[in-house]
This record gives structure tokens, C-alpha cells and sequence, in this order.
């Protein structure tokens, strides 16, 4: 059985699509969503709306619960508030309310278990949707903050839109990456693959190109606050 993890979108439905295109290509039978569905891109409204129609499960991130409530002190630095909140209107603008009912009400963590292979995930870690847990933290880090009291064999989460696979004490943790609004210095949408046959597995990180100027050009289109910022992440893939 094959199943993909993807995440934080952003309200880039170009490169939602793209992913979606060559998770059929690959024969993809389950996915599962991490959060960050349509906050900070040009079509919000059209992200969510492919998002729903998958008809799978679906949880919170960070971005989904600042569309709901706000972007606030403390959870980026101070000088960005103002703009972020400018955008978290726009966006919201876009939006109906059952969009704002169906994002307040997303659970906070999904698993699942696939021929004994026990999978959890979680956008940022168990515990928080804001936490920050990099590719380079040591091992004590990563087995205390992302496995905590949940026995599993694959732990997957996204938040920081840096993919990457690394092993563990002997279990698997990954981070899928961001499809619409990759850091790593790679402009490809990112998302993972868990493959499960009889008790075996293995996992990948999966890149795919989407069109990047027409994304720029929506950009362009929405008047969207905060676009020129938001056109040089999508064209360079990092901040």
C-alpha cells in the first residue's frame, strides 16, 4: 500500500495539483493532510476546496488556527505581525464560513496502522502547531519532542517546510516538506511516500515542479499584501 503525506500548502493550488497529479501518476492509495491549507497564497478558497474534495483526513496547523483566530504576539517576530495579520484578512475574505468552521474544527493528529506498520503524525510536534524541531537537532531532541508518549514505527510531520528522513533508536522520522512554499532552496513542491508490503516499508521525499509564474501571476492578480515577499519564496524555494 502506498500512502502520501502532504502539507502545508498555503493556498498554492498550482502546485497542490501538480502533487496531486503525480500522486495518481504513482498509484497513491491513502493520503493524509498535515495543516497549513490556505494561508499566505493566492487562491485560499480553491486550495481548500481541492483539500476537501480528497475526501481524507485532514488536520490543524499553525496557519489554519491564524486564519481562525489571528496572528499573535509571540508566535513571530514583532515586526511581522502587522503584515501577517494584513494577510490573515485577505485571506479570510476569501473565504465562507462553513471554510472558517471546517478549519477551526480540524483535529490535531492523525495515525494510522498498515500491515503492523504503526504511522503518527502531527504538524509541528505532538504537542504544539507552533513548535520548531530542524532537520539538525541531535537525537535526544527529536526522540523527546516529536515521539513523546506515542509508540510508532514512522513519525511524520512538516511546519518547517525543510524535508528530510532520519533514523532514530531504531524508528523512522521524516518531514514532508511544504507543497506550495518550499525553504530548502529547492522551488519544487515537496511531500513524502510511506510504501507498506508485509510488514516492510520504506519511505521517500518526492519533488515535484509546478508552475511557478503563474503562481507569481496570481499573486500579482489578487493584490495580494505582502506579494513581492510572497513571489521571491515561491521563485527561490527558501526565505
Amino acid at each position: 500500500m502506498r500512502i502520501a503525506f502532504i502539507s502545508d500548502i498555503h493556498g498554492n493550488a498550482i502546485a497542490l495539483e501538480a502533487v496531486l497529479h503525480d500522486m495518481k501518476h504513482k498509484g497513491i492509495d491513502k493520503i493524509y493532510v498535515l495543516g497549513d491549507l490556505c494561508y499566505r497564497g493566492p487562491e485560499p478558497k480553491r486550495s481548500l476546496a481541492l483539500i476537501r474534495s480528497l475526501n481524507t483526513e485532514v488536520i490543524k496547523g499553525n496557519a489554519d488556527e491564524w486564519v481562525v483566530r489571528g496572528v499573535r504576539e509571540g508566535e513571530v517576530p514583532e515586526k511581522a505581525i502587522a503584515m501577517m495579520n494584513n494577510e490573515r484578512e485577505w485571506t479570510v475574505s476569501k473565504l465562507d464560513q462553513t471554510d472558517m468552521e471546517y478549519l477551526k474544527t480540524l483535529p490535531t493528529h492523525v495515525s494510522c496502522t498498515i500491515d503492523g506498520i504503526k504511522i503518527s503524525g502531527f504538524h509541528a510536534t505532538p504537542v504544539s502547531l507552533f513548535d520548531v524541531i530542524l532537520p539538525h537537532a541531535d537525537d535526544v531532541e527529536l526522540t523527546s519532542r516529536l515521539m513523546g508518549s506515542t509508540d510508532a514505527h514512522i513519525y511524520i510531520y512538516a511546519h518547517i517546510h525543510k524535508p528530510y528522513i532520519r533514523y532514530v533508536n531504531g524508528k523512522v522520522i521524516m518531514n514532508i516538506g511544504s507543497v506550495g512554499l518550499p525553504f530548502d532552496g529547492i522551488a519544487k513542491a515537496s511531500y513524502g511516500i510511506v510504501e507498506v508490503d508485509n510488514n516492510n516499508f520504506r519511505t521517500s521525499i518526492e519533488r515535484v515542479i509546478f508552475d511557478i509564474e503563474k503562481v507569481v501571476q496570481l499573486y500579482k492578480e489578487a493584490s495580494y499584501p505582502n506579494a513581492e515577499m510572497m513571489i521571491n519564496i515561491v521563485r527561490n524555494g527558501k526565505l
